[in-house]
Protein backbone atom coordinates (compact mmCIF):
# COMPACT_ATOMS: atom_id res chain seq x y z
CA UNK A 1 0.00 0.00 0.00
CA UNK A 2 1.53 3.51 -1.12
CA UNK A 3 2.23 6.55 1.95
CA UNK A 4 0.25 9.39 1.63
CA UNK A 5 3.43 11.04 0.77
CA UNK A 6 4.13 8.89 -2.09
CA UNK A 7 0.31 9.57 -3.10
CA UNK A 8 0.96 12.99 -3.11
CA UNK A 9 4.09 13.10 -5.53
CA UNK A 10 2.17 10.66 -8.07
CA UNK A 11 -0.30 13.42 -7.83
CA UNK A 12 2.33 16.06 -8.03
CA UNK A 13 3.95 14.30 -10.75
CA UNK A 14 0.92 13.87 -12.99
CA UNK A 15 0.13 16.89 -13.00
CA UNK A 16 2.98 18.36 -14.08
CA UNK A 17 2.86 16.55 -17.23
CA UNK A 18 -0.78 16.75 -17.56
CA UNK A 19 -0.95 20.12 -19.82
CA UNK A 20 1.77 18.45 -22.38
CA UNK A 21 -0.22 15.05 -22.49
CA UNK A 22 -3.30 16.55 -22.30
CA UNK A 23 -2.38 18.53 -25.49
CA UNK A 24 -0.89 15.73 -27.10
CA UNK A 25 -3.44 13.20 -26.84
CA UNK A 26 -6.45 15.76 -27.99
CA UNK A 27 -4.50 16.62 -30.94
CA UNK A 28 -3.38 13.20 -31.72
CA UNK A 29 -7.51 12.38 -31.57
CA UNK A 30 -8.22 15.86 -34.35
CA UNK A 31 -5.02 14.72 -35.97
CA UNK A 32 -7.02 11.40 -36.87
CA UNK A 33 -10.23 12.41 -37.38
CA UNK A 34 -10.06 16.08 -38.77
CA UNK A 35 -11.55 15.73 -42.55
CA UNK A 36 -12.13 18.13 -44.34
CA UNK A 37 -9.60 20.81 -45.02
CA UNK A 38 -8.58 23.66 -42.74
CA UNK A 39 -11.83 25.78 -43.06
CA UNK A 40 -13.33 22.33 -41.55
CA UNK A 41 -10.45 22.17 -39.11
CA UNK A 42 -11.07 25.31 -37.36
CA UNK A 43 -14.53 24.20 -36.85
CA UNK A 44 -13.14 20.99 -35.10
CA UNK A 45 -10.90 23.36 -32.95
CA UNK A 46 -14.20 25.44 -31.60
CA UNK A 47 -16.30 22.67 -30.71
CA UNK A 48 -13.25 21.02 -29.09
CA UNK A 49 -11.93 24.13 -27.30
CA UNK A 50 -14.45 26.46 -27.20
CA UNK A 51 -17.74 24.62 -26.01
CA UNK A 52 -16.21 21.52 -25.10
CA UNK A 53 -12.95 21.62 -23.09
CA UNK A 54 -13.80 25.89 -22.41
CA UNK A 55 -10.02 26.47 -23.00
CA UNK A 56 -10.82 30.03 -24.12
CA UNK A 57 -13.64 31.63 -24.92
CA UNK A 58 -15.19 32.73 -28.57
CA UNK A 59 -13.32 36.18 -28.30
CA UNK A 60 -9.81 34.71 -28.21
CA UNK A 61 -9.98 31.95 -30.25
CA UNK A 62 -11.12 34.25 -32.84
CA UNK A 63 -8.54 36.67 -32.38
CA UNK A 64 -6.22 33.96 -32.84
CA UNK A 65 -7.95 32.65 -35.92
CA UNK A 66 -7.69 36.31 -37.19
CA UNK A 67 -3.58 36.36 -36.72
CA UNK A 68 -3.47 33.44 -37.89
CA UNK A 69 -5.06 34.43 -41.23
CA UNK A 70 -3.02 37.36 -41.81
CA UNK A 71 0.34 35.30 -41.32
CA UNK A 72 2.29 33.05 -44.08
CA UNK A 73 1.73 29.38 -43.62
CA UNK A 74 -1.10 27.22 -42.84
CA UNK A 75 -3.68 29.01 -41.27
CA UNK A 76 -5.37 25.47 -38.93
CA UNK A 77 -1.93 24.17 -38.00
CA UNK A 78 -1.12 27.74 -36.55
CA UNK A 79 -4.14 27.88 -34.72
CA UNK A 80 -3.34 24.57 -33.25
CA UNK A 81 0.31 25.33 -32.52
CA UNK A 82 -1.45 28.43 -30.72
CA UNK A 83 -3.80 26.58 -28.68
CA UNK A 84 -1.24 24.32 -27.60
CA UNK A 85 1.66 27.24 -26.12
CA UNK A 86 -1.68 28.55 -24.56
CA UNK A 87 -2.00 25.44 -22.98
CA UNK A 88 1.25 24.01 -21.78
CA UNK A 89 3.78 26.37 -23.34
CA UNK A 90 6.48 25.85 -25.93
CA UNK A 91 6.16 21.90 -25.31
CA UNK A 92 2.45 22.26 -25.79
CA UNK A 93 3.02 24.04 -29.20
CA UNK A 94 5.21 21.47 -30.27
CA UNK A 95 2.83 18.74 -28.77
CA UNK A 96 -0.24 20.30 -30.76
CA UNK A 97 1.75 20.25 -33.69
CA UNK A 98 3.02 16.85 -33.45
CA UNK A 99 0.17 15.44 -32.78
CA UNK A 100 -2.14 16.99 -35.36
CA UNK A 101 0.66 16.50 -38.21
CA UNK A 102 2.05 13.15 -37.62
CA UNK A 103 -1.03 11.11 -38.35
CA UNK A 104 -1.30 12.75 -41.92
CA UNK A 105 2.25 12.49 -42.46
CA UNK A 106 2.63 8.71 -41.45
CA UNK A 107 -0.26 8.56 -44.04
CA UNK A 108 1.66 10.35 -46.98
CA UNK A 109 4.92 8.73 -46.35
CA UNK A 110 3.16 5.49 -46.68
CA UNK A 111 1.93 6.60 -49.77
CA UNK A 112 5.10 7.83 -51.07
CA UNK A 113 6.33 3.83 -50.25
CA UNK A 114 4.40 2.53 -52.69
CA UNK A 115 0.60 2.68 -51.68
CA UNK A 116 0.04 4.70 -54.80
CA UNK A 117 -0.90 1.16 -56.53
CA UNK A 118 -4.27 1.65 -54.96
CA UNK A 119 -5.02 4.14 -57.75
CA UNK A 120 -7.39 6.98 -57.83
CA UNK A 121 -9.05 6.93 -54.50
CA UNK A 122 -10.54 10.51 -54.54
CA UNK A 123 -14.47 9.35 -56.10
CA UNK A 124 -14.14 6.53 -52.92
CA UNK A 125 -17.79 6.92 -50.92
CA UNK A 126 -16.61 6.98 -47.63
CA UNK A 127 -14.42 9.64 -48.57
CA UNK A 128 -17.20 11.69 -50.48
CA UNK A 129 -18.75 11.51 -46.78
CA UNK A 130 -16.12 12.79 -45.05
CA UNK A 131 -16.51 15.88 -47.09
CA UNK A 132 -20.48 16.16 -46.07
CA UNK A 133 -19.46 15.95 -42.53
CA UNK A 134 -16.81 19.09 -43.16
CA UNK A 135 -19.93 20.76 -44.56
CA UNK A 136 -22.12 20.44 -41.53
CA UNK A 137 -18.91 21.50 -39.43
CA UNK A 138 -17.95 24.55 -41.32
CA UNK A 139 -21.63 25.50 -41.15
CA UNK A 140 -21.60 24.25 -37.58
CA UNK A 141 -18.77 26.93 -36.66
CA UNK A 142 -20.22 29.76 -38.81
CA UNK A 143 -22.97 29.75 -37.35
CA UNK A 144 -22.15 29.36 -33.79
CA UNK A 145 -19.48 32.18 -34.21
CA UNK A 146 -22.16 34.72 -35.52
CA UNK A 147 -24.02 34.45 -32.62
CA UNK A 148 -21.61 35.62 -30.68
CA UNK A 149 -19.51 37.88 -32.59
CA UNK A 150 -22.29 39.52 -34.97
CA UNK A 151 -24.53 40.35 -32.60
CA UNK A 152 -26.03 43.57 -34.16
CA UNK A 153 -26.63 44.06 -37.63
CA UNK A 154 -23.81 46.15 -38.21
CA UNK A 155 -21.29 43.45 -37.73
CA UNK A 156 -23.47 41.34 -39.74
CA UNK A 157 -23.90 43.40 -42.33
CA UNK A 158 -19.83 43.66 -42.33
CA UNK A 159 -19.70 39.58 -42.58
CA UNK A 160 -22.15 39.36 -45.28
CA UNK A 161 -19.53 42.03 -47.00
CA UNK A 162 -16.16 40.18 -46.34
CA UNK A 163 -18.32 36.90 -47.70
CA UNK A 164 -18.82 39.04 -50.69
CA UNK A 165 -15.57 40.87 -51.50
CA UNK A 166 -14.11 36.88 -50.46
CA UNK A 167 -15.79 35.33 -53.54
CA UNK A 168 -15.38 38.12 -55.62
CA UNK A 169 -11.97 37.75 -55.38
CA UNK A 170 -11.22 34.20 -54.94
CA UNK A 171 -7.50 34.58 -53.81
CA UNK A 172 -5.21 35.31 -50.46
CA UNK A 173 -5.11 39.32 -51.35
CA UNK A 174 -9.35 39.27 -51.25
CA UNK A 175 -9.13 37.18 -47.96
CA UNK A 176 -6.23 39.70 -46.21
CA UNK A 177 -8.08 42.55 -47.88
CA UNK A 178 -11.16 41.38 -45.91
CA UNK A 179 -9.99 41.40 -42.67
CA UNK A 180 -7.72 44.53 -43.36
CA UNK A 181 -11.43 46.38 -44.27
CA UNK A 182 -13.22 45.03 -41.17
CA UNK A 183 -10.67 46.34 -39.07
CA UNK A 184 -10.46 49.44 -40.34
CA UNK A 185 -14.30 49.51 -40.40
CA UNK A 186 -14.30 48.69 -36.19
CA UNK A 187 -11.89 50.85 -35.40
CA UNK A 188 -13.98 53.47 -36.95
CA UNK A 189 -17.46 52.66 -36.17
CA UNK A 190 -17.16 50.09 -33.20
CA UNK A 191 -15.81 52.15 -30.43
CA UNK A 192 -18.54 52.40 -28.57
CA UNK A 193 -20.38 49.51 -29.07
CA UNK A 194 -20.38 46.55 -26.58
CA UNK A 195 -18.67 43.13 -27.54
CA UNK A 196 -16.10 40.81 -25.90
CA UNK A 197 -13.88 41.73 -23.76
CA UNK A 198 -10.30 40.81 -24.76
CA UNK A 199 -9.31 38.60 -21.73
CA UNK A 200 -5.07 38.10 -21.73
CA UNK A 201 -3.98 35.37 -23.02
CA UNK A 202 -1.45 32.74 -21.10
CA UNK A 203 1.64 33.43 -23.49
CA UNK A 204 4.81 31.65 -21.63
CA UNK A 205 7.16 32.98 -24.04
CA UNK A 206 9.98 35.82 -23.17
CA UNK A 207 10.26 38.55 -25.34
CA UNK A 208 13.61 38.18 -26.01
CA UNK A 209 13.34 34.69 -27.10
CA UNK A 210 10.23 36.11 -29.19
CA UNK A 211 12.71 38.43 -30.82
CA UNK A 212 15.20 36.12 -31.24
CA UNK A 213 12.71 33.91 -33.04
CA UNK A 214 11.28 36.37 -35.47
CA UNK A 215 15.48 37.04 -36.35
CA UNK A 216 16.12 33.66 -36.90
CA UNK A 217 12.66 33.90 -39.56
CA UNK A 218 14.10 36.11 -41.57
CA UNK A 219 17.94 35.29 -41.44
CA UNK A 220 17.17 31.81 -42.64
CA UNK A 221 14.29 32.76 -45.54
CA UNK A 222 17.15 35.05 -46.95
CA UNK A 223 19.97 32.93 -45.74
CA UNK A 224 19.26 29.78 -47.04
CA UNK A 225 18.57 30.78 -50.73
CA UNK A 226 22.17 32.38 -50.84
CA UNK A 227 23.93 29.10 -48.53
CA UNK A 228 22.16 26.94 -51.09
CA UNK A 229 23.27 28.46 -54.31
CA UNK A 230 27.04 29.45 -52.65
CA UNK A 231 27.40 25.66 -51.54
CA UNK A 232 25.62 23.58 -54.32
CA UNK A 233 24.36 21.43 -51.73
CA UNK A 234 20.88 19.64 -52.65
CA UNK A 235 19.93 19.01 -48.80
CA UNK A 236 20.54 23.13 -48.45
CA UNK A 237 18.64 23.45 -51.86
CA UNK A 238 15.69 21.22 -50.51
CA UNK A 239 15.75 23.04 -46.90
CA UNK A 240 15.18 26.60 -48.89
CA UNK A 241 12.78 25.30 -51.23
CA UNK A 242 9.89 23.71 -48.56
CA UNK A 243 11.08 26.69 -45.77
CA UNK A 244 10.70 29.00 -48.76
CA UNK A 245 7.07 27.75 -49.33
CA UNK A 246 5.96 27.56 -45.79
CA UNK A 247 7.00 31.21 -45.47
CA UNK A 248 5.46 33.09 -48.04
CA UNK A 249 2.33 31.08 -49.01
CA UNK A 250 -1.19 32.82 -47.66
CA UNK A 251 -4.24 31.22 -48.31
CA UNK A 252 -3.99 27.65 -46.65
CA UNK A 253 -3.05 23.95 -48.00
CA UNK A 254 -4.20 24.01 -51.32
CA UNK A 255 -2.54 27.31 -52.11
CA UNK A 256 1.18 25.80 -51.27
CA UNK A 257 0.63 23.13 -53.86
CA UNK A 258 1.58 25.06 -56.85
CA UNK A 259 4.31 26.22 -55.13
CA UNK A 260 5.50 23.17 -54.32
CA UNK A 261 5.26 21.84 -58.02
CA UNK A 262 7.39 25.01 -59.08
CA UNK A 263 9.65 23.96 -56.49
CA UNK A 264 10.25 20.25 -57.03
CA UNK A 265 8.73 19.26 -60.75
CA UNK A 266 11.30 21.42 -62.80
CA UNK A 267 14.34 20.54 -61.00
CA UNK A 268 13.40 17.21 -61.79
CA UNK A 269 13.29 16.38 -58.04
CA UNK A 270 9.74 14.91 -58.38
CA UNK A 271 7.72 13.80 -61.39
CA UNK A 272 4.49 15.68 -62.23
CA UNK A 273 2.71 12.02 -62.38
CA UNK A 274 4.13 11.34 -59.16
CA UNK A 275 3.46 14.88 -58.11
CA UNK A 276 -0.60 14.51 -58.76
CA UNK A 277 -0.43 11.02 -57.41
CA UNK A 278 0.47 12.71 -54.33
CA UNK A 279 -1.60 15.73 -54.33
CA UNK A 280 -4.87 13.13 -54.74
CA UNK A 281 -4.28 11.11 -51.77
CA UNK A 282 -3.85 14.14 -49.94
CA UNK A 283 -7.18 15.04 -49.93
CA UNK A 284 -8.05 11.59 -48.14
CA UNK A 285 -6.27 12.09 -45.77
CA UNK A 286 -7.27 14.19 -42.23
CA UNK A 287 -5.63 16.97 -40.81
CA UNK A 288 -3.21 19.20 -42.74
CA UNK A 289 -2.35 19.59 -46.35
CA UNK A 290 1.05 20.60 -45.41
CA UNK A 291 1.84 17.13 -45.00
CA UNK A 292 2.20 17.16 -48.86
CA UNK A 293 5.55 17.93 -48.25
CA UNK A 294 6.26 14.65 -46.57
CA UNK A 295 5.07 12.58 -49.47
CA UNK A 296 7.15 14.83 -51.77
CA UNK A 297 10.11 14.15 -49.63
CA UNK A 298 9.62 10.56 -49.71
CA UNK A 299 9.24 9.84 -53.42
CA UNK A 300 11.74 12.61 -54.32
CA UNK A 301 14.68 11.08 -56.79
CA UNK A 302 18.02 13.06 -55.06
CA UNK A 303 18.80 11.74 -51.75
CA UNK A 304 17.79 12.07 -49.18
CA UNK A 305 14.77 10.97 -49.81
CA UNK A 306 12.68 8.08 -47.70
CA UNK A 307 11.55 8.65 -44.42
CA UNK A 308 14.42 10.68 -43.51
CA UNK A 309 14.07 13.04 -46.72
CA UNK A 310 9.96 12.83 -45.96
CA UNK A 311 10.79 14.23 -42.37
CA UNK A 312 13.24 16.97 -43.60
CA UNK A 313 10.68 18.20 -46.00
CA UNK A 314 7.84 18.00 -43.34
CA UNK A 315 10.25 20.18 -40.78
CA UNK A 316 11.44 22.59 -43.26
CA UNK A 317 8.14 23.49 -44.56
CA UNK A 318 6.76 24.30 -40.65
CA UNK A 319 9.77 25.84 -39.34
CA UNK A 320 8.44 29.47 -40.41
CA UNK A 321 5.10 28.95 -38.67
CA UNK A 322 6.73 28.41 -35.78
CA UNK A 323 9.10 31.03 -35.43
CA UNK A 324 6.58 33.66 -36.54
CA UNK A 325 4.25 32.52 -33.78
CA UNK A 326 7.04 32.30 -31.25
CA UNK A 327 7.97 35.82 -32.34
CA UNK A 328 4.46 37.53 -32.44
CA UNK A 329 2.26 35.63 -30.02
CA UNK A 330 4.44 38.35 -26.92
CA UNK A 331 3.46 41.15 -28.67
CA UNK A 332 -0.24 40.20 -30.12
CA UNK A 333 -1.14 39.35 -26.72
CA UNK A 334 -0.45 42.93 -25.29
CA UNK A 335 -1.59 44.53 -28.75
CA UNK A 336 -4.99 42.78 -28.33
CA UNK A 337 -5.88 44.35 -24.94
CA UNK A 338 -5.70 47.69 -25.82
CA UNK A 339 -8.89 49.94 -26.29
CA UNK A 340 -8.28 50.66 -30.09
CA UNK A 341 -7.22 47.36 -31.05
CA UNK A 342 -10.43 45.72 -29.57
CA UNK A 343 -12.40 47.79 -31.20
CA UNK A 344 -10.76 46.92 -34.47
CA UNK A 345 -10.96 43.30 -33.38
CA UNK A 346 -14.11 43.51 -33.21
CA UNK A 347 -14.75 44.18 -37.60
CA UNK A 348 -12.10 41.92 -37.35
CA UNK A 349 -13.80 39.22 -35.99
CA UNK A 350 -16.99 39.95 -37.79
CA UNK A 351 -14.97 39.88 -41.16
CA UNK A 352 -13.63 36.22 -39.94
CA UNK A 353 -17.17 35.08 -39.90
CA UNK A 354 -17.61 36.23 -43.27
CA UNK A 355 -14.63 34.46 -44.63
CA UNK A 356 -16.08 31.52 -43.10
CA UNK A 357 -19.29 31.77 -44.46
CA UNK A 358 -17.55 32.98 -47.72
CA UNK A 359 -15.50 29.44 -47.34
CA UNK A 360 -18.56 27.22 -46.38
CA UNK A 361 -19.82 27.66 -49.58
CA UNK A 362 -16.36 27.06 -51.80
CA UNK A 363 -14.63 24.96 -51.99
CA UNK A 364 -16.76 23.28 -48.64
CA UNK A 365 -20.02 23.01 -50.24
CA UNK A 366 -19.09 22.73 -54.10
CA UNK A 367 -17.02 20.02 -53.24
CA UNK A 368 -19.42 18.04 -51.11
CA UNK A 369 -23.21 18.19 -52.37
CA UNK A 370 -23.82 16.94 -55.68
CA UNK A 371 -27.23 15.56 -54.95
CA UNK A 372 -30.11 15.60 -52.55
CA UNK A 373 -29.00 12.75 -50.68
CA UNK A 374 -25.94 14.81 -49.89
CA UNK A 375 -28.18 17.38 -48.75
CA UNK A 376 -30.18 15.32 -46.93
CA UNK A 377 -26.85 13.59 -45.21
CA UNK A 378 -25.59 16.71 -44.29
CA UNK A 379 -28.65 17.85 -43.09
CA UNK A 380 -28.57 14.99 -40.49
CA UNK A 381 -24.80 15.43 -39.85
CA UNK A 382 -25.32 19.06 -38.67
CA UNK A 383 -28.19 17.91 -36.45
CA UNK A 384 -26.07 15.61 -34.42
CA UNK A 385 -23.41 18.44 -34.34
CA UNK A 386 -25.32 21.44 -32.84
CA UNK A 387 -28.56 19.86 -31.15
CA UNK A 388 -27.56 16.21 -30.33
CA UNK A 389 -23.81 17.64 -29.06
CA UNK A 390 -22.47 14.15 -30.65
CA UNK A 391 -18.93 14.09 -30.95
CA UNK A 392 -17.14 14.81 -33.91
CA UNK A 393 -15.23 12.08 -34.65
CA UNK A 394 -18.40 10.13 -34.74
CA UNK A 395 -20.31 11.97 -37.25
CA UNK A 396 -17.34 11.45 -39.26
CA UNK A 397 -17.52 7.99 -38.37
CA UNK A 398 -21.62 8.23 -39.52
CA UNK A 399 -21.06 10.33 -42.39
CA UNK A 400 -18.89 8.21 -44.01
CA UNK A 401 -20.38 4.72 -43.26
CA UNK A 402 -23.91 6.99 -44.76
CA UNK A 403 -22.42 8.07 -47.74
CA UNK A 404 -21.62 4.62 -48.54
CA UNK A 405 -24.55 3.28 -48.04
CA UNK A 406 -25.99 6.00 -50.33
CA UNK A 407 -23.52 5.10 -53.02
CA UNK A 408 -25.30 1.50 -52.94
CA UNK A 409 -28.63 3.23 -53.67
CA UNK A 410 -28.52 4.44 -56.89
CA UNK A 411 -31.77 6.23 -56.85
CA UNK A 412 -30.90 8.02 -54.29
CA UNK A 413 -27.34 9.17 -55.96
CA UNK A 414 -29.32 11.03 -58.86
CA UNK A 415 -27.58 14.63 -58.76
CA UNK A 416 -29.15 18.04 -58.46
Amino acid sequence: MSSPVSEKLIETGAARRRPFLEVLLVFLRLGVTSFGGPVAHLGYFRAEFVEHRKWLDEAAYVDIVALCQFLPGPASSQVGITLGTLRAGLPGALAAWFGFTMPSAVAMIAFGYGVAELGDISHVPWLHGLKIVAVAVVAQAVWGMARSLCPDRERATLAVGAAVLALAVPSAAGQIGAIIAGGLIGWQLFPGTSGNKAAPLAVHIARPFAVGALVLFFALLFGLPALAAASSDHILELISAFYRSGALVFGGGHVVLPLLQQAVVPPGWVSNDAFLAGYGAAQAVPGPLFTFAAYLGTVMGPAPNGWIGGLICLVAIYLPSFLLLMGILPFWDALRTRAGVQSALRGVNAAVVGLLLAALYTPVWTSAIFAPADFGLGIVAFLLLVMWRVPPWLVVILGAVGATIIANISWLAVPV
